[in-house]
């Protein structure tokens, strides 16, 4: 099975300028953008069998991480926009 990183700048190619510049200037966006790394290495960890969790725990984690990934795009579009 094929495991992939999910990094938000691969993610959202298009606003890679501004995910390194929220992250340097906005303490909210770079608090949930590590939540949003340390939560996808947990999930590469997982699916690769280095760490072993239940199927529940993993689906709990995508979902974490899927949450993550919507307030971040959302902080993006309204940065966009400011």
């Amino acid at each position: 099975m094929q495991v992939e990183h999910h990094p938000l700048a691969a993610e959202f190619p298009e606003h890679k300028d501004a995910i390194h510049h929220l992250k340097m200037n906005n303490a909210h966006f770079a608090k949930l953008f590590g939540e949003y790394d340390d939560t996808d290495k947990a999930i590469v960890r997982a699916e690769t069998g280095v760490d072993h969790l239940g199927d529940a725990d993993l689906e709990n984690l995508k979902k974490v991480r899927i949450s993550l990934k919507d307030q971040l795009f959302h902080i993006l579009q309204t940065a966009g926009k400011a």
